[in-house]
This record gives structure tokens, C-alpha cells and sequence, in this order.
């Protein structure tokens, strides 16, 4: 006989979610290795002494990493998924009759908070995944990846066309001083002051212009034009996104993105020490500097080397590190292939008499002293060039084939020699399989592939939370959280060796 089921809901009394929830469930092994009661005092100063009680910062965060855990997409979903999943409600303290926060107020809680906020949290695991030795900090590997922005690549407009567009409606419409969100604080007592203030000694002494630092300018590149170069991102503004630029896709066509760079520690649990987001035209080895100073100093890290692709192997970062004893183990940038002639490599440098010799035997001497490129140029003679039978191959000048040399090229040489040694062929194989499966996990399992939030603040905190949630599954994973279905175990159901041989790993 078939059965029919008949939907029948009675009241149920003494039901709690203790019981609903099993023992061995995710959220409560969570629950267990992970306390978050440290956030309330990271955002303390961002609340009032009275007032109506907020949510609380822990539920705020816990919901951050069910998202996260969950790829979940918006504020909105979130909350409907934690109105009718028991677990995820236990999880967050809330009982079967309480009211979950509003989606509106988790939007106003991450503005509230700021980029700040959410990178000490994400600075706080990182503390944990350090005390529990998960960071080596030896080796530092270096990388970015493409992520598409939460906007139409077809609606860009002239930057000048916006500007003006802004300026006139900001003078149609004047805005009213903007109330800070800060707590109040008391005052002191007013005092008079004069109309022209003093003149000190530290107003009439010249200062150096502040140097431009990426990690606090959130990845605004300095816009400034110099000369008559321009950028086609100094040119052209998304008007739905106006921090994202155009990118050329790695698979092909365009779109208007960003890139995420992560510095990632050489230890076995792949820690990700720091993050940024920068728009896409933003080439990597910009910012490396100041990822790299802030995680060495923030963790107090002496790393042995620092390993990146050949983006990030110009003079600047090469001299930059090996001032500070760190080999930059990075591929050198190949410019033979540009013209038909012979490379730079073909040409031996003779350090004694400062001087070049081609290779059919003729001296290139200095010729030029270049201070604001930082070079000197040497140049063989014109005749001797002429009557060479390799000229064809060398040079179509009738002065006399150049070679430049940079006034740091002896720390090139430092690290062409790095090339020749096993360590860094070594270093460069694991660099292959270490950082990118990081950029796959995060595409395949957490909504890395595109942006859900825009502007530069806001994707900097969504990456910040994604690079989070990455280090804590690690984190729960070395402290015994259990089995987890993808995506969220992925560390743990997944054997490592397969993130990196199938379709994880970006192309």
C-alpha cells in the first residue's frame, strides 16, 4: 500500500536547539576551537557609551564567516539562510522565536567599521595562526590574481566629463557638514586665538613630499600626471564602479576589475600574511614593497628570501631587498626578444675599466653619464662597428652599437646568479603550486572570481574576509574541527596535492 504524507504542524513545547542541533555538527566544532569575544574590543571605539544596544560585534563577525563558509552572495541572503537553518542559528546565539538583525544594519555595521576594523580582525587570526606555529616565516612567496568588479564594462565615460559632472552637481546641492560617527568625547574649554596663528620653526622648514603608501591609501594608485604620459584609467571612468579599470582577461576579452594581491608564508600551512586590493591597472611590483615591509614588521619576520614572477623583479624592489639581506628569488625580465639584434647578454661587462666588449672582440666605452635615468651609456666606435661582420646582427645605428647599464645593475648580477643555484629553482617550483591554488580555492569555493561589493574600501574588506576565512580554515583545521563537506572543509576532505591538478588553479 503507498503511504501519503499528510503536512500536519503541531506546537511543540520544551524544544530547544541544543537538542535540534547534532553533537558533531560544523558550526559547533566552530563554536568550540574558535572564540571571537576579542572583536568587541577591536571595535569598542566605534560605538557610544548610551544608546540603544547594537547587534552584538561577535554575531556581526560569526556572520561574516557563515557567508563566507556558505558562498553566500548578499546581506539578504544571509540573514534568510540563518532564519531557517537550526544550526547556523545556534551558532549565533539567536533562539527560534528571537528576531535576526536586519540585512540593512550588517550593510551600515561594515561601513561603520571601515577597512581598519576588519584588517585587525583579520590581523588577530593571523596572531593565532602564529601562536599556534602555522607561520614559518622564512620564505615569502608573492602574487596577485584578476577579479572582475561588480560592474558594467561598457559604461565608461571620459574622467573629465564625471569631474565636472560632480563638481556642478556638488555645487547645485551643497551638503550639509557630515556628522561623525565617532563616540562623543568632552571637549576642552574654548580659548581665543588669534586670526594669523605663529609661524614655528617646522613651518619654514622644507619637508620631502610623503611618499606614497599603498596599503594606507587602500590601493589608490597617485594619479598625478607627470610630462604628457597618461594612462587610458586617467583617461576613462566606470560609472558603475569608479575605482575599477579595464584588464585584459587571462583567458581572453576584457573587463573592468581589480587585482588581489596576497603575501603568502613558505610554511607548510600556507598562511596568507597580508592583503590588498588594487585596481587593475596597478602592476604588481608597485605595491610589493610596502606588502612586504608591513608583513616583515607586523610579524616580526626575517625571511631568506622573497619569491615573486618577473612583474615584481625591477631594480627598485631587487635593491630594496638585498639592502635588507632578503634574496629577491625572481626571474629578470627578457628584452632580447624585442628586436633582432643581440641582447644586453651577449655583451660582457669588464669592471675594472668600466667598459663593455661585444662580441666580435670591440670595446664599448663609457660615452654618457644619464643622472635622472640612473645609467650610463657606452658606445663602440663608429668605424669599428662599420668594418664588424657581426653588424647586421648587432646594431642599424651608423654612431656605434649602445649598451646601457643601470648604476645598481652589480645587484642584477646578484641575482642572475640566484638563477644558477638550486634553492631558487626549487623556490620558484613551489612558488608554482603555493600561491595561486590560493587565488583556485578562493575563485572555486568563496565568490573570489568577481566582486559582490564596490569601490576600493569595500573589496579591500570583502577580500580581507576572504584571506580570513582561507587562514581560519587552516587555523581549525591544525586545532582538530572535523569532517566538512566542500566548500567549507575543503582543507580537510581534500587532499592538498589535488588543489593544484585540476581546475582550482586560475589560468
Amino acid at each position: 500500500m503507498m503511504g501519503t504524507k499528510v503536512r500536519r504542524f503541531e506546537p511543540l513545547s520544551n524544544v530547544s536547539l541544543e537538542t535540534l542541533v547534532p553533537k558533531d555538527h560544523f558550526y559547533r566544532q566552530v563554536d568550540r576551537t574558535l572564540d571571537l569575544h576579542f572583536v568587541r574590543d577591536l571595535v569598542r571605539s566605534c560605538y557610544a557609551a548610551g544608546g540603544r544596544p547594537s547587534v552584538d560585534p561577535v554575531v556581526y563577525f560569526k556572520l561574516q564567516l557563515i557567508m563566507f563558509f556558505e558562498g553566500i552572495r548578499s546581506e539578504r541572503q544571509l540573514i534568510e539562510v540563518a532564519a531557517d537553518r537550526l544550526s547556523v542559528r545556534w551558532f549565533l546565539g539567536y533562539d527560534l522565536h528571537e528576531a535576526l538583525p536586519d540585512h540593512s544594519s550588517l550593510t551600515k555595521i561594515r561601513d561603520r567599521y571601515g577597512v581598519t576594523i576588519f584588517r585587525q580582525f583579520f590581523e588577530r587570526i593571523v596572531e593565532q595562526c602564529q601562536q599556534e606555529g602555522l607561520v614559518w616565516g622564512k620564505e615569502l612567496y608573492l602574487d596577485s590574481t584578476q577579479v572582475e568588479a561588480n560592474a558594467d564594462k561598457d559604461k565608461m565615460l571620459p574622467r573629465f566629463y564625471v569631474d565636472a559632472m560632480t563638481e556642478h552637481l556638488a555645487a547645485l546641492f551643497p551638503e550639509a557638514e557630515p556628522r561623525s560617527e565617532a563616540p562623543p568625547t568632552d571637549r576642552p574649554p574654548h580659548r581665543l586665538s588669534l586670526d594669523v596663528p605663529a609661524r614655528t620653526e617646522s613651518d619654514t622648514t622644507p619637508t620631502l613630499p610623503a611618499r606614497h603608501n599603498w596599503i594606507t591609501e587602500l590601493g589608490r594608485p597617485d594619479r598625478t600626471v607627470r610630462g604628457t604620459y597618461q594612462r587610458q584609467s586617467d583617461i576613462w571612468i566606470n560609472t558603475t564602479d569608479p575605482d575599477a579599470t579595464r584588464m585584459h582577461k587571462k583567458g581572453g576579452g576584457t573587463a573592468v576589475g581589480y587585482h588581489t594581491h596576497y603575501v603568502v608564508d613558505g610554511g607548510k600551512a600556507r598562511i596568507i600574511l597580508n592583503v590588498l586590493v588594487t585596481p587593475s591597472e596597478v602592476m604588481d611590483n608597485q605595491p610589493m614593497q610596502d606588502l612586504l615591509w608591513h608583513t616583515c614588521f607586523r610579524w616580526h619576520l626575517q625571511p631568506t628570501f622573497a619569491c615573486g614572477d618577473t612583474t615584481y623583479g625591477t631594480i627598485d624592489n631587487i635593491v630594496a631587498l638585498e639592502d635588507a639581506n632578503i634574496r629577491a628569488y625572481m626571474p629578470l625580465p627578457d628584452f632580447t626578444q624585442r628586436t633582432p639584434f643581440y641582447g644586453k647578454h651577449r655583451f660582457s661587462y669588464e669592471a675594472d675599466a668600466d667598459q663593455y666588449r661585444c662580441p666580435n672582440g670591440a670595446v664599448l666605452a663609457r660615452w654618457r653619464i644619464r643622472p635622472k635615468a640612473q645609467g650610463t651609456l657606452s658606445r663602440a666606435d663608429a668605424a669599428i662597428c662599420h668594418a664588424c661582420p657581426l653588424k647586421a646582427k648587432c646594431t642599424e645605428s651608423d654612431e656605434g652599437r649602445t649598451v646601457w647599464r643601470h648604476f645598481d645593475e652589480p645587484y642584477v648580477d646578484i641575482v642572475r646568479q640566484y638563477h644558477e643555484t638550486e634553492q631558487y629553482k626549487k623556490a620558484m617550483r613551489k612558488r608554482a603550486v603555493w600561491v595561486e591554488p590560493l587565488f583556485g580555492e578562493g575563485k572555486a569555493w568563496h565568490g573570489m572570481e568577481r566582486f559582490r561589493l564596490r569601490q576600493l574600501a569595500k573589496v579591500n574588506i570583502e577580500a580581507l574576509v576572504t584571506a580570513t576565512g582561507q587562514n581560519l580554515k587552516r587555523l581549525l583545521s591544525w586545532r582538530g574541527w572535523g569532517g566538512r563537506w566542500l566548500p567549507g572543509g575543503a582543507v580537510s576532505v581534500v587532499n592538498p596535492g589535488d588543489l593544484w591538478s585540476h581546475s582550482l588553479v586560475p589560468a
